[in-house]
């Protein structure tokens, strides 16, 4: 089965995604990507008057187009108290651009024929070979629970299809997650997950997609997989293949001065978080290796992430996946059956492959964001964001800190100045949107 799935996608990435920068031998760009589209007086514009308006502390940009570095912006403050400039070497909380990095790691086992998307999830890890499924209440208002209409699929958590229940969940799931608090500071991956079995789904496996702990899920399996603990196995097969020496869950001592403080908007201002109010494994060792979240990096680094991606799986002669595997995450691969996408579909015209969302049509209004079909992303609860748009060979990488997520407006801002040339891929001149 995984060769049909190889062949076939070989030839997809041929066709229809753009193969990487003419840099890279192992691929020439599409001719759509012999058009430069970045205009960087434009993005410094548009980036500089964030800063000025207040609707930015602090933000920093790169944008590659045909395999050459087409934008670099950095404006405000990483810290605004210690007058730390938004630089280009600035280390930021990544948050959910984590998930890209670990499911580019768990796809390099896939490629040894370590395991199958279809295999059943307990026959990697046991624990989930009992599962029991949230199905409402009874008459006298108690919980109910039956079997699963079929196993979680190992591709259930590479696409938030397993039915996990979410932090927020509202049904007596939710209070259940709490109590059993598979996610600590303390606790291995293996205890995690050991702990996260014990929670009944609050769906049926394929039938909605649920931002939940999936993620964290696939760095256990693939450490199980490996033989080897999740941290050393990414730091060996994605980070330092790539260079990307500013990338980790604890940062250095002596780097923590070139990290970028969290603000929090509220009122029309920011104001500095508190540190007890984010996660603490940048400066606390943890135990913990979640798959999800944790990661801090710098442009540069995550920008060779992101080469590697639209180069179809390398970059400047470093092979970390094979294009057939790339397209293959990059494929819209939620089932039919799944009505209830929570808010996914708040990130515009999209699907969802393998821990990238993907556009599968252009912008449908003037207030969704700018983007190209074919692009696959994902960003951060601290407002980062990256993008790869194979047809149009760019791979662009916007940093900043603060939060709540989407409340400046910021990724719709970024994304219409990088497309403010392209007709295909803008959202301006679109119809407003149908109240």
């Amino acid at each position: 089965m995984r060769a049909c799935i190889a062949v076939g996608l070989s030839a997809l990435l041929a066709a229809c995604q753009s193969a990487a920068p003419a840099k890279d031998a192992d691929a020439a760009p599409s001719p759509a990507a012999a058009t430069t589209r970045v205009d960087p007086a434009h993005l410094d514009a548009v980036l500089r008057g964030r800063v000025t308006d207040g609707k930015s502390v602090g933000v920093s940009a790169l944008v590659y187009e045909n395999g050459r570095e087409a934008y670099f912006g950095a404006f405000g403050d990483a810290d605004r108290e210690a007058g730390h400039p938004m630089a280009r070497d600035t280390i930021v909380q990544v948050y959910s651009m984590t998930k890209a990095i670990t499911g580019v790691v768990l796809m390099t086992l896939y490629e040894e024929g370590r395991f199958q998307l279809d295999d059943p999830l307990s026959k990697h890890l046991p624990e989930y070979a009992d599962m029991r499924v949230y199905a409402g209440t009874d008459a006298d208002g108690q919980p109910r629970y039956e079997a699963p209409s079929r196993p979680i699929s190992v591709y259930d958590i590479l696409r938030h299809t397993a039915g996990f229940a979410a932090d927020n969940d509202q049904t007596p799931v939710g209070r259940l997650l709490a109590e059993a608090r598979p996610v600590d500071p303390g606790h291995t991956l293996a205890e995690f997950s050991e702990r996260l079995a014990r929670v009944p789904l609050v769906a049926q496996p394929g039938t909605r997609w649920i931002y939940g702990p999936s993620v964290d899920v696939q760095a256990r399996l693939a450490e199980k997989l490996a033989g080897k603990p999740f941290a050393q196995l990414m730091r060996e097969r994605v980070l330092d293949p790539l260079g990307m020496h500013d990338t980790s869950y604890l940062v250095p001592e002596a780097k923590r001065a070139r990290m970028a403080a969290i603000y929090k908007w509220a009122d029309g201002a920011f104001t500095r978080g508190r540190t007890d109010e984010f996660p603490t494994l940048n400066t606390v060792p943890w135990t913990f290796t979640p798959g999800g979240f944790g990661l801090a990096s710098t442009l540069d680094d995550y920008m060779r992430f992101a080469r590697m991606l639209v180069g179809g799986g390398a970059v400047d002669g470093v092979r970390i996946l094979e294009p057939a595997t790339v397209a293959l995450m990059a494929t819209d691969a939620l089932p039919q059956q799944v009505t209830d996408s929570s808010w996914l579909p708040g990130k515009g015209q999209v699907g969802f492959g393998i821990d990238f969302a993907v556009r599968h049509s252009p912008p449908a209004d003037a207030e969704e964001a700018s983007g190209a079909v074919g692009e696959f992303f994902w960003d951060g609860y601290a407002n980062t964001l990256f993008w790869i748009d194979p047809r149009n060979d760019i791979a662009a990488v916007l940093f900043t800190q603060d939060v709540p997520p989407g409340s400046t407006g910021l990724h719709k801002a970024f994304r219409d100045a990088v497309y403010v040339h392209d007709a295909a891929a803008s959202a301006a001149g679109k119809p407003p949107r149908a109240r």
